[in-house]
């Protein structure tokens, strides 16, 4: 029987060990009535961050109403439960919604908690409203000897952190970042330089050129920060940006041929499309190749994504490529039958394109 990411992450058992975790912390607290609470009528309905908010609110009405004191009762429990389990973001989330007014206390919780969960979301709010102080506790974490902790110090100032709050004045000048992905990008913990690929990443949506800067000072260095450097640049590459593929060796495409693109039609929602074409070398070359789908929308306008074929050098000489792209709904992407293109991409740029029709 599968699961969704809901059940998987709060589900009762996890309730019912939190809530024995507490009870042998804290004398005022009842086990078995915050179960009751906690799994109400409406807890099969939440969805996953209402889930969190709604054991936060029961954690709240239960606690002693002094925040030091509810916190030092969560310091005291969160380690005997799961070692960074994700539905222990219940503990930053608490800090989060009722410890704002309390900096030094609260980040000291978001410290000891992102060691058991993560505390990216919850440290966010604290940016936003003591962004000095703040990012200066952040500059000392990338220096922290828990990489859990490390990892914070990045992906808590992501301008674009996916389910967090955006921080729109980083989004604007991501100058205070930068010190800290320079202290980790060539950190041990593949944890920690993924955290830093994904934060340059979400500056190069706001500040290309930047990024392509630190990108190649960084570049060559160490293989964990070139790894990061890649990672960080993936959007710039699948655009084509002429100085990201430079980077990495990917040359000028006007010699390297694509013919015989060839789908095999038809096609309906649901199913796989096979494709095949010819790439044509004169020359040993580096070669990034992809092809994009042109997505037809609800509302008759159309939506690009590229997906990465391979890349390394190829020998001279004609290459057989075949691939397949699935047209199932996702709960990421709804599928819609009408006219669709595909497209040949060689180093950034777009060589063949095809129509096609995706039937319902």
């Amino acid at each position: 029987m599968s699961f969704s990411l809901k059940d998987q992450i709060y589900h009762p058992a996890y309730v019912h060990q939190l809530a024995r975790t507490l009870e042998a912390c804290y004398s005022g607290f009842s086990a078995a009535t915050f179960v009751e609470k906690a799994l109400d009528e409406q807890w099969e309905e939440r969805e996953l961050k209402e889930r969190m908010r709604h054991l936060t609110q029961c954690l709240h009405h239960f606690m002693p109403k002094e925040y030091p004191k509810a916190i030092g009762i969560l310091s005291e429990a969160i380690p005997a439960l799961s070692v960074h389990n994700f539905a222990n973001l219940v503990f930053p989330d608490y800090v989060e919604q009722y410890g704002l007014e309390e900096l030094e206390l609260s980040l000291d919780a978001l410290e000891l908690f992102t060691q058991y969960g993560s505390s990216e979301f919850g440290i966010r709010p604290f940016i936003k409203k003591y962004e000095r102080s703040v990012m200066q506790r952040m500059q000392d974490w990338a220096a922290h000897e828990n990489f859990h902790v490390r990892r914070l110090a990045s992906e808590g100032c992501r301008p674009r952190l996916p389910w967090g709050m955006a921080l729109l004045k980083f989004q604007e000048d991501p100058a205070p970042i930068l010190p800290i992905l320079e202290e980790l990008k060539a950190d041990p913990e593949d944890y920690v330089y993924r955290s830093v690929a994904n934060n340059l990443n979400d500056i190069s949506k706001d500040h290309p050129r930047l990024v392509l800067t630190i990108a190649e000072r960084w570049y060559g260095a160490h293989p964990h920060t070139d790894w990061a450097v890649k990672h960080g640049l993936r959007n710039l590459l699948k655009r084509g940006n002429t100085r990201a593929m430079q980077l990495f060796g990917y040359g000028n495409p006007h010699d390297m041929q694509v013919s015989d693109l060839q789908l095999d039609l038809p096609i309906s929602i649901g199913e796989q499309l096979s494709f095949s074409f010819t790439l044509g070398l004169p020359a040993k070359a580096k070669v990034r190749l992809e092809y994009a789908v042109d997505y037809l929308k609800k509302r008759g306008t159309y939506s690009r994504k590229v997906f990465k074929i391979s890349e390394g050098a190829l020998e001279a000489g004609t290459h057989a490529i075949q691939k397949k792209q699935w047209f199932k709904d996702f709960s990421t992407r709804k599928h819609y039958p009408g006219e669709h293109f595909l497209s040949v991409i060689v180093n950034g740029v777009e060589q063949e394109r095809v129509a096609f029709v995706l039937k319902a």
